[in-house]
């Protein structure tokens, strides 16, 4: 699953250097969090969020065929250094 976000992530923004999909595993759920470069949010969420919620529908689909259930995350890179400096 990560890298058909990975894919899909770094086909939409500018910065395809700065896509990471991490995957956590909690219970069940399998959690994607894709973080690109903060220029980049608008371009992965779109309008009104179409993009984000048609990311989550494919890879929803894809999860489905696999019997998992998985979800998806999206942050900058500032959210995820602010999130790790809290950590600390």
């Amino acid at each position: 699953m990560t890298e058909l976000v990975e894919t899909i992530a770094k086909a939409l923004v500018d910065a395809p250097d700065h896509v990471v999909v991490t995957e956590e595993d909690e219970g069940s759920e399998e959690i994607l969090r894709l973080t690109v470069a903060g220029d980049d949010m608008g371009k992965v969420i779109g309008k009104k969020g179409r993009i984000a919620k048609a990311l989550r529908t494919v890879v929803k689909a894809a999860a489905t065929k696999q019997n998992k259930q998985v979800s998806v995350g999206i942050f900058s890179e500032d959210e995820m250094k602010s999130a790790e400096a809290e950590e600390e």
